[in-house]
């Protein structure tokens, strides 16, 4: 499976909305699984309703949080943002969009003056025992990281996870970083011609060790195994998709 025509079909069908394809299938299973490492309570039937119909549909007893919806349906935009941007070289305009997208609409956030929806920071935030970056650095931090990244002449996949694995360090944003994190991997994969992919729900707490031992202890492998895990994964439901037999 080339990964060529992995980004050929995505921006394909992207273009004509065709249901039922690798593109339909990405857009459900990205939202879901990306989302719901964050908490959201949209189930994956609900995901795909908001994609294919624009509405939810959820048990009697069920409440709604709206947050969620908004955000899953600000994946999928921002989705198709990324694969519109995709000729473009990361920096960091791309990347506030990609907060702005996001978390645009999200009453409990985007109405709030200090969260600053699309621009770095302005409160300090933490991860776990993580100490991220001050507001104060973070412009400096994302330069030198994006300076970092970009003298990286040919990208490997190890480069890109370490990239994440920095980003997530700094945490930019007030909020939203894990997503925005997540698409970008997907987005250089694509953009360096390696196979794409994304972190399964089921595999969060994987993921999130694997983050921790790289931050704390610079062992790398937890994180890259758990990550060539879910590129096997996506490669798998592209092959479905797209091979004849």
């Amino acid at each position: 499976m080339q990964v060529s025509d992995v980004k050929k079909a995505l921006i394909e069908q992207r273009k004509i909305n065709l249901p039922g394809n690798l593109y339909h299938k990405t857009q459900i299973d990205f939202a879901y699984n990306t989302n719901h490492i964050e908490g959201s309570t949209i189930t994956p039937d609900e995901t795909a309703s908001i994609f294919e119909s624009g509405t939810i549909l959820a048990n009697n007893d069920k409440v709604i949080v709206l947050k969620d919806a908004t955000e899953t349906k600000n994946h999928f935009t921002l989705f198709k943002y990324m694969l519109d941007t995709l000729d473009n070289p990361l920096d960091e305009d791309m990347i506030k969009k990609y907060h702005f997208i996001l978390k645009d609409g999200t009453l409990t956030d985007s109405e709030k003056e200090w969260f600053n929806v699309g621009e770095y920071k302005k409160k300090k935030n933490f991860v776990g025992n993580i100490t991220t970056s001050l507001p104060k650095d973070v412009s400096k931090d994302m330069k030198s990281l994006l300076d970092w990244y970009n003298n990286i002449e040919n990208k490997k996949l190890e480069d890109i996870i370490e990239f994440h694995v920095k980003f997530e360090y700094i945490h930019p944003f007030q909020d939203g970083n894990g997503r925005v994190g997540r698409m970008i991997m997907f987005r250089e994969c694509l953009y360096n011609d390696i196979m794409p992919f994304y972190i399964e729900d089921r595999n969060k707490d994987f993921y999130i060790r694997g983050i921790k031992e790289y931050q704390l202890h610079n062992k790398k492998g937890y994180l890259i195994d758990t990550c060539l895990n879910s590129q096997d994964n996506y490669e798998r439901m592209a092959r479905y998709f797209l091979e004849e037999n």
